[in-house]
């Protein structure tokens, strides 16, 4: 809580206790002494209201609550309405106080965010430890990190073991093992062993700068129902005070009881006063960036997430989204001659052959074969290593040479009838990049390289469907065949493939276009998609620690490769407009109704204080609902 709020409730129990001395004077001394106790009341509850209102006059600023409550009590002291008068701005200045806590406690989530800012960086310059402001040091510079300390910049160990948490960045809350060779993202905690690192980005490009320029922009990006609020407010306020004017006037020259009609009009005031609508919507908002914040789920806006949640198709890229983004070693299948040579044994020593001959190369696809040989090459055993550009590669391997590569390094080695079956050898349902072995001039047989699928990948996307959305479609640079495949394995609706980043801006516009009434998000790693994540009605980037395309082109950040992250950011969005909805529907709901009572003298000040102050407590308590994502 607070020294604001605390200061408040002060002065609301000096104004209440002031307040019911004022009806005691009343009662047993008399009406002017109690007028005295009750206007000292008055002034202690609504000193700040009264400022309020004639400052924001004075700026051209008229209707607004301010003035609506100054109106409205001091119209009720005119007409005798003196504890009416006092409770009307005592139970104001209550529902304000729960409001500003109510704010406070939906900015806590989006305080932690902020908090990530690391205060120093320790720095190792000239064999001394020294301690600089992160902005202050320089790319690939040394850094020492000790336990309980956050990571100030990004880079890659160079020295030390550790565990990292990276709740702060990812939202997931198991910590990481990290060692020399591993990066580490800005944000983080190290939590156990002390760390040297290289420093890989200055601090203004950094994750956690990135991150909390985000957060800091995303809420002065208002969806449409804030929006709505905004103009309702500029159009609704004046209407309002003209119709209480008019009530007075038209019913004074009707009856001629002035103080009647005077004491409806000020009522007709208090009720609309739109306090529940102005402060429960943007707070919705906020309390659903928030809640979406703590699981690593950064949402750019509440317009963001207005679109997010109508949306009805998904359209993913395949590489480093569906898959892991990097390659292992699928379907091995030895030859005939292979096969009769070696026997059972016939798969692993086409293995050791090509991680041999591969053992010099730091390709993907040859660190993929000698990762899934998983034993220690003897060197020695390997002579005459020679890359055919475009092809592959040639080696002596235990005085045999092997080739490993394409099929058109195949077609220039094997000879009479391997070539047959080296043409018939390819699995369409296996996938994958095709590598090929071959012996001396024999065939041996080929391993499928393939980029993982993801563990959770087939039942993230069916947690999709069952948030809404009716249409997945996936976006690949791979052929046919591996899409189709992948396609297969994760039981997407349609694929498309063989697109270049171009290709796949154009497809999405094709989705687009088939339905007008489509709302669609494209999901990818944010750095090769760019333009498909800035063309789509939503763009989300996955897996986005460190990736500069991601938080610039996206409007919707993952911080982590968990694709179940995707229904969730939706179900949030969900929740958060439904949220603002109903609150919309019950203020406007019960101030309608209220507001037609009190013009027929059914309502009193005490039903207008309901109205104003009680229906913005309970439209606030169900905004703070959004915070619990």
């Amino acid at each position: 809580m607070t020294k604001k709020i605390k200061k408040k409730i002060v002065r609301i129990a000096i104004g209440a206790v002031l307040m019911v001395l004022g009806i005691i004077a009343s009662k047993l001394i008399n009406e002017w002494v109690g007028l005295g106790v009750f206007i000292a009341a008055y002034v202690v509850i609504a000193y700040d209201v009264l400022k309020n209102a004639f400052v924001n006059i004075a700026h051209g600023r008229v209707f607004d609550e301010n003035f609506l409550m100054m109106i409205a009590t001091v119209g009720a002291f005119a007409c005798r309405e003196y504890i009416e008068a006092v409770a009307v701005i005592l139970f104001y200045q209550v529902g304000e106080c729960f409001q500003s806590y109510a704010v406070n406690k939906s900015r806590k989530s989006i305080r932690a965010l902020m908090s990530i800012r690391p205060d120093f960086a320790r720095v190792s310059r000239d064999g001394t430890e020294v301690e600089v402001d992160p902005s202050e040091v320089n790319i690939g510079e040394i850094i020492i990190i000790k336990p309980g300390e956050r990571v100030p910049l990004d880079g890659e160990i160079v020295e030390g073991a550790s565990s990292i948490d990276t709740a702060a960045i990812t939202g997931e809350s198991m910590p990481r093992d990290v060692q020399a060779g591993d990066k580490v993202v800005s944000g983080c905690v190290n939590t156990s062993g002390v760390i040297k690192v290289k420093t890989s980005s200055n601090f203004a490009e950094s994750t956690v700068s990135k991150v909390l320029t985000l957060v800091e922009e995303a809420s002065s990006k208002k969806a449409k129902s804030e929006q709505f609020i905004t103009v309702f407010a500029r159009y609704y306020t004046p209407i309002v005070v003209i119709s209480a004017v008019a009530l007075a006037v038209v019913g004074t020259l009707v009856t001629h009881d002035f103080r009647t009609w005077i004491y409806r009009a000020m009522t007709f005031l208090l009720i609309s006063c739109p306090c529940a609508l102005v402060i429960s919507i943007p707070l919705s908002f906020f309390g659903g960036i928030g809640g979406a914040g703590k699981k690593g789920i950064l949402i750019k806006g509440g317009n963001f997430m207005d679109t997010l949640s109508k949306v009805n198709t998904l359209v993913l890229d395949k590489t480093g989204t569906i898959t892991k983004g990097n390659f292992a070693l699928g379907k091995i299948e030895p030859s005939r001659y292979f096969s009769e040579k070696y026997g059972n044994d016939a798969e692993d020593k086409l293995i050791e052959v090509a991680a041999y001959s591969e053992s010099y190369s730091t390709h993907p696809i040859a660190l993929s074969i000698i990762g899934r040989y998983a034993k220690e090459i003897v060197k020695d055993r390997v002579e005459n290593v020679t890359e055919v550009a475009g092809k592959g590669v040639k080696a002596v391997v235990n005085g045999v040479e092997i080739a490993v590569g394409n099929k058109k390094l195949m077609l220039d080695i094997v000879e009479g009838t391997d070539i047959l079956e080296l043409d018939a050898c390819a699995d369409i349902d296996a996938g994958g990049t095709l590598v090929y072995v071959a012996e001396g001039a024999r065939y041996a047989g080929h391993m499928h390289i393939v980029d993982e699928i993801k563990d959770n990948a087939a039942e993230a996307l069916n947690s999709c469907r069952k948030a809404g959305i009716r249409n997945i479609v996936m976006l690949t640079g791979d052929n046919e065949k591996t899409a189709a495949s992948v396609a297969k394995s994760v039981e997407v609706d349609n694929f498309y493939a063989n697109l270049n980043p171009m290709d796949k801006v154009s497809s999405i516009e094709k989705i687009m276009a088939d339905d007008p009434a489509r709302v669609v998000a494209f999901v990818g790693d944010g750095i090769n998609d760019a333009p498909v994540l800035s063309r789509a009605d939503i763009g989300i980037a996955m897996g986005a620690m460190g990736s500069d395309a991601a938080i610039e082109a996206a409007d919707v950040v993952i911080m982590t490769d968990d694709l179940s992250k995707l229904s969730e950011a939706k179900k949030i969005a969900i929740k958060t407009l439904r949220i603002v909805k109903e609150n919309i529907v019950f203020a406007l709901g019960i101030k309608l109704l209220v507001l037609v009572l009190a013009a027929f003298g059914i309502a009193n000040m005490w039903a207008a204080i309901f109205a104003d102050v009680g229906v913005a407590f309970l439209a606030i308590l169900n905004a703070m609902r959004a915070l619990k994502a």
